[in-house]
């Protein structure tokens, strides 16, 4: 099967963007999301496909390099593709280029498929028909285990009804809400985001009330681990830059 990239066009809208006119971290991961499972349904492994087959794509890392934040009314245009894949696992690439052409944010992510029934992993081979990759990778960087910290403070954040996905839990773009929020006005009214990494560990379901995030935080870099109760789901490193 021959594997093209999956292109998208896009103009920042009022609602995208942020009091500064940048678009917003969970406007950011959404478009990402959206387009990966797009190209998915393009290629015959979306949602349907996995629906029929008690299967389901599940992100254990995202990585994200933000050379510049898009713009109100920036004309964007989003490329994606599956980059690269083992037994169990897959990665996709990600490039938002301006109007222009220029390069404004890459990114990468590593994917898994489980059986929703039992949650384990399946060998993709096993699952998916004429499986294959564009051997291209826009940020040729390795995966690794969540960094280790020590944290400050914590914050408390709620689960909202719309935070939750038709998957029936906490949408993946949340994470990233909870993990720049919680660094405080004071900060995020003086820096920009740059960068982000979220290594997924466990989902938070639908019912749960609250989530702890708990937080180290450096001139340039925030580090938040979201847990609830002694539960931890993810670790979200942010990277900063100042206005």
């Amino acid at each position: 099967m021959e594997i093209k990239k999956h292109v998208e066009h896009h103009l920042i809208d009022a609602y995208q963007v942020d009091r500064y006119g940048f678009l917003r971290p969970i406007m950011l991961m959404n478009l990402l999301q959206g387009a990966a499972g797009a190209h998915a349904d393009e290629l015959g492994a979306g949602r349907t496909y996995c629906e029929n087959r008690g299967i389901a794509w599940v992100v254990t890392h995202n990585m994200v390099d933000i050379i510049e934040l898009p713009k109100f009314k920036e004309e964007i245009t989003l490329i994606t593709w599956p980059s690269y894949h083992n037994g169990l696992r897959a990665y996709r690439d990600f490039e938002i280029r301006g109007a222009d052409g220029r390069l404004m944010i890459r990114a990468t992510s590593q994917w898994v498929l489980i059986n929703l029934n039992t949650r384990r992993l399946l060998r993709l081979n096993d699952e998916l028909q004429d499986w294959g990759s564009i051997n291209e990778r826009v940020w040729d960087i390795d995966f690794q285990k969540a960094p280790q910290f020590e944290p400050e403070i914590t914050h408390n954040m709620k689960c909202r009804f719309d935070d939750i996905d038709v998957n029936q839990h906490i949408n993946n773009a949340v994470y990233a809400v909870w993990a720049t929020e919680s660094v405080g006005f004071e900060f995020r009214n003086t820096h920009k985001l740059s960068g982000i990494e979220i290594y997924f560990e466990h989902e938070i379901n639908a019912d749960t009330p609250d989530v702890q995030i708990h937080v180290k935080l450096e001139p340039t870099t925030s580090y938040h681990r979201i847990m609830t109760g002694d539960t931890q789901h993810a670790t979200v490193v942010c990277h900063w830059k100042s206005n």
